[in-house]
Formats: structure tokens, C-alpha cells, sequence
């Protein structure tokens, strides 16, 4: 076999095996977008179940606490107000700031008294009396920019902040997690009562093509 027959034979290779090689790499690209894909809906399920959650506790008041305060004012001989418990406006236990955040991100701001179980905040802690404010936990939800981010830089992703009380009850943000675009929280019309509903928007991108929106629904359990 000569040099031209090697050639030959090198080409005719190569054709038949272009096809296969772009097809191989066509599916390994598809591969790593769907796992990208996968990775930012994990982050987002994980992130709007933590905001749906404060949510669901928004305005939470404790029956023992309930009486406990009554019993209190009787006791210091103010029964007038003992009577009935200074109750919060419906509006008062969720907080929304539209706009106000990164790229015109929302924020939502929720409230509650603690439970007789275990609370959780945003973080993971278990809330207890310390991490309070006049015996209400606070939980926050915003979108700020990334920790590691340049001043100055152009900025097209931030990051999730939580914000809770820590043991001291100082308000203190930690971020959840990156690559968040944005955060729409927008209220929904109710028939009737003082139940609210929430639809939650996050947006999220890997920083390169892939940009995902995902929305969950939520309803207050304890504003009726």
C-alpha cells in the first residue's frame, strides 16, 4: 500500500466517521444542558419551598400565648385591654416590596408567633424566644448581588438572601444560593375572607445560554 492509498483510505475514514463523532457530540451537549437544567430546578423546588413555607406561617398566633397575654393585662389590673388581644393588620404579617430588589427583583417580608413544635427559619435554625422580635419571627426573602461579584462589574445574576434573627435577634442576610435573575411575588385575587395568595416567580441562569423560570402558588393558612 502506497502513500496515496493511505490517504485515500485516511479520507474515506474520516467521512464515515464525521457523522457519527458530531452526532456523539450533539448528545453529549444535550446531556449537559438537561443535567444544568436539572441542577437549577433542584436550587429553585428548594428555594420557593423555603418561601412557601413562611407563607404558610405568615400571621401564625399561638393560643397559649393567646391567654398568657390576657391573663397578663388582667393581672396588671388593665382589663380593658385585657379583653381582647391588640391584633396585627392582615397586612402587617406579609410584607411585599415590588421592585425594589435586583433588576426590579420583589422582596417579601413574613411574620408569625412560634409554634408549640419545631420552626424552622430559612436557614435551617430552629427558632426559638432569642431569635424574636417582640415574640414575632421575622423572615425575609430577597435578591441582592453575588458575594463575589466586582464592584462596578456588570452584574446580569445575584444572589437569594435570607433574611432572619439570629440568637441575639439581630437581623443578619445570608445568601441561599446564586444565579437568580429574578424574583416576582405577585398577590392574587380571593374570593372572600383574608386568606391571600401568592404567585412566586424565580428566574435563573447558569451565566452562559440557559435561562429557566419557575413559579409554584401559595396560600396563607393562618390570615382567616
Amino acid at each position: 500500500m502506497n502513500l496515496l492509498e493511505c490517504q485515500v483510505g485516511l479520507a474515506l475514514g474520516l467521512i464515515l466517521v464525521s457523522p457519527i463523532l458530531k452526532t456523539s457530540s450533539a448528545i453529549i451537549a444535550k446531556q449537559l444542558e438537561y443535567e444544568k437544567v436539572q441542577a437549577l430546578s433542584v436550587e429553585a423546588d428548594r428555594a420557593l419551598e423555603l418561601i412557601g413555607r413562611a407563607i404558610r406561617m405568615a400571621g401564625y398566633q399561638n393560643s397559649e400565648t393567646y391567654s398568657e397575654g390576657i391573663a397578663e393585662r388582667i393581672k396588671e389590673g388593665k382589663k380593658e385591654e385585657g379583653k381582647k388581644k391588640e391584633s396585627k393588620k392582615v397586612s402587617d404579617w406579609i410584607e411585599i416590596l415590588k421592585g425594589q430588589g435586583l433588576h426590579g427583583s420583589d422582596s417579601i417580608f413574613v411574620r408569625h408567633e412560634l409554634s408549640d413544635g419545631i420552626d424552622l427559619d430559612c436557614l435551617g435554625n430552629t427558632l426559638t424566644i432569642e431569635r424574636t422580635e417582640n415574640h414575632l419571627a421575622y423572615q425575609g426573602f430577597l435578591v441582592g448581588r453575588q458575594a463575589f461579584a466586582q464592584k462596578g462589574s456588570k452584574i446580569d445574576r445575584g444572589s437569594l438572601i435570607c433574611q432572619s434573627l439570629d440568637r441575639h435577634g439581630r437581623l443578619q442576610n445570608i445568601p441561599l444560593m446564586d444565579g437568580v435573575q429574578h424574583l416576582s411575588v405577585q398577590e392574587l385575587p380571593v374570593v372572600s375572607g383574608l386568606q391571600r395568595i401568592l404567585r412566586v416567580k424565580l428566574r435563573m441562569a447558569d451565566g452562559h445560554l440557559l435561562e429557566q423560570e419557575f413559579e409554584r402558588t401559595f396560600a396563607t393558612r393562618n390570615l382567616l
